[in-house]
């Protein structure tokens, strides 16, 4: 895997991370109309990292630029530490090979409740040279671990996800919603193709 998609895959959890063509579109333009925000987006207090860690799949997120536009059932594995890191797996196909890279995740600062983590890879991942490092910050998570929405402070990275692959319309609608309310625009917004069967 060259180093362009192993940038992808940092991205891709902050997972990252983490179904069917966009089509959410057409109800992203009855949204409130997006309003960029002063101050940084709000996060998840009192992160249970036990009940977090497990498999997420990629709902949706904003592309950027080093982000290959046909990758696929996009997912990512976390694994707690006993110092209390968390391990990072993240795995997108791309033409139907499977494309991964490990990291590490943990608290910006161990003394706060809130959940902003950092999340450091090291890249090329076939010979990890370059430590890069991103915010991770849980933006939104529903009482039962199902859903989270994360992003960072910059509000340019934005990843939906969810423990099973795929999810109704109406839910999508709601967590694309939450994100217009911390102020993203979701204009750009790409749902991630995942297969009825997910890749083993």
């Amino acid at each position: 895997m060259d180093g362009a998609k192993g940038l992808f895959l940092l991205v891709s959890l902050l997972s990252s991370m983490l179904a069917c063509v966009l089509c959410s579109r057409g109800s992203i333009l009855r949204l409130e109309t997006f309003h960029q925000l002063d101050n940084v987006p709000t996060v998840v207090k009192g992160l249970d990292l036990e009940r977090y860690v497990g498999r997420w799949y990629e709902i949706a997120s904003l592309p950027t630029f080093f982000m290959p536009k046909d990758g696929t059932d996009t997912r990512a594995t976390y694994a707690l530490n006993k110092n209390g890191t968390v391990d990072v797996l993240n795995e997108t196909w791309v033409n139907g090979k499977r494309n991964s890279i490990k990291g590490i995740a943990y608290k910006d600062d161990p003394n706060s409740d809130e959940a902003k983590l950092k999340l450091k890879f090291y890249v090329p991942p076939e010979f990890p040279i370059f430590p890069i490092v991103g915010d991770y910050w849980v933006l939104y998570l529903d009482a039962d671990y199902q859903y989270s929405i994360v992003g960072g402070p910059s509000r340019k990275s934005l990843f939906i996800l969810s423990r099973k692959s795929h999810v109704d319309d109406e839910t999508y609608k709601q967590l694309v919603q939450k994100a217009v309310d911390e102020g993203y625009d979701v204009s750009n917004l790409r749902k991630t193709p995942q297969s009825d069967t997910p890749p083993q």
